[in-house]
């Protein structure tokens, strides 16, 4: 099993979900987050006042799938998260080594 992070944009989370939810995926992690990265923020002007904005808002996307799924995931997430600008985020792939479902106890494939 293989837990996929996703940083994206914001706009762009119905979209990702949506076609997630259609290739199978039934649960997923959704939280605001804040970085930068090679955008490195930008200014801003507010009531004659110039701010930088060091952190950007994005979202993390966290699925926890089967190996066989982890490339589907991944290329459903890159196709439908582009735009072609600089900041358009990240995807890590890392290995989970057992899930449990609180409620029933099931470990494993059963519990995702």
């Amino acid at each position: 099993m293989k837990k996929v992070e996703a940083i994206i944009k914001p706009f762009k989370l119905d979209e990702v979900k949506d076609a997630l939810v259609e290739i199978g995926i039934g649960g997923m992690t959704v939280t605001e987050v804040r970085g930068f990265g090679q955008q490195k923020g930008h200014t801003e002007i507010y009531r004659g006042t110039e701010y930088v904005i060091d952190f950007l808002p994005k979202v993390k996307i966290e699925v926890t799938v089967r190996d066989e799924d982890v490339e589907k995931v991944v290329q459903t997430i890159m196709k439908t998260a582009q735009t072609g600008r600089v900041g358009d985020g990240k995807i890590f792939i890392i290995p989970i080594e057992d899930v449990i479902r609180i409620r029933t106890g099931e470990r494993g494939e059963q519990a995702i």
